[in-house]
């Protein structure tokens, strides 16, 4: 552990800690997860159990203890897509060998243990506020176009290393009664075609996320049988993607610029990890805190 003196004694204050200090206002970008939740048909359930329950086993002084055991797939709630996700044609991001790189049952060259934490501008495209409408339409396909409107809309340019945010108004169905509708097998699920995921690549974007569970556009009953943004984002430019977050609310804060943080949990060689997202937003002067 390292201590810096000029820290304590007052001196050379580290500004993101000043900045801290002043107050934020954090927005929270994950889902909770829960027994029976929308997901990808793709990927194993979130499960929880608790083995032990309080009063299975009492200490002698009185006390108890409870645990649980949690059985989920990596990509199933909000989470981050490694790189180690996708292939097109036998190759992984970089032309690594596909099948090769997942000898021993981990992808140890671009599983999810290689993401470093993030601490980066992101900013949050509102597609739906710059078309006008509620949410885009099932099966809708976000164009560069739909892009470049939501971005100069709300003056937030995208530049090389953010994590842009893509708001289709879908995530308002997550907690609906139906789990089907979320899902949109056979409606369509709105989302960033391959030309959409081409702008964010020529922009060098560092990952990019949606409120959807497959990030991309989804047409009506073809499900998940072709992701090409996908391939343009992972596999040909080794960008992450992260995917069923909750933009509601940050939307209607109308933030469209804050500092993102998102750490994944280091499992090694696996191809995705549940993840927790925060968008972190300084807070006005002379707001209570």
């Amino acid at each position: 552990m390292t201590t810096d003196t000029t820290t304590r004694a007052g001196q050379g204050r580290d500004p993101l800690l000043e900045a801290v200090r002043g107050g934020v206002r954090v927005h929270d970008l994950g889902r909770p997860l829960y027994i029976g939740m929308p997901q990808s048909p793709n990927h194993p359930a979130y499960w929880h159990t608790l083995p032990r329950r309080h009063g299975d086993m009492v200490r002698p002084d009185g006390g108890s203890a409870a645990n649980d055991m949690l059985v989920m797939g990596t990509h199933v709630g909000t989470h981050i897509d490694a790189l180690a996700h996708v292939s097109h044609d036998g190759r992984l991001f970089g032309g690594a060998d596909a099948a090769q790189a997942g000898a021993g049952g981990r992808y140890l060259e671009h599983g999810v243990h290689t993401i470093e934490p993030m601490v980066r501008r992101g900013v949050l495209l509102d597609v739906p506020a710059a078309l006008g409408v509620d949410g885009c339409d099932p099966g809708y396909e976000i164009t560069p176009a739909d892009l470049e409107r939501a971005a100069g809309r709300q003056g937030t340019e995208v530049g090389a290393g953010d994590v842009v945010l893509v708001r289709s108004g879908w995530g308002r169905l997550f907690d609906d009664p139906d789990r089907e509708r979320y899902i949109g097998a056979a409606s369509g699920v709105p989302g960033v075609g391959e030309a959409g995921a081409r702008w964010l690549a020529d922009r060098g974007v560092h990952a990019a996320g949606a409120d959807t569970i497959a990030f991309e556009c989804l047409p009506p009953g073809k499900g998940h049988s072709v992701l090409p943004a996908h391939r343009v984002l992972l596999v040909e430019s080794g960008i992450y993607i992260i995917e069923t977050l909750n933009l509601e609310e940050v939307a209607a804060a109308g933030a469209h610029e804050f500092t993102f943080v998102l750490s994944p949990l280091r499992l090694t060689g696996a191809t995705g990890s549940p993840v927790r997202p925060l968008a972190l937003v300084g807070r006005p002067q002379g707001e209570d805190r």
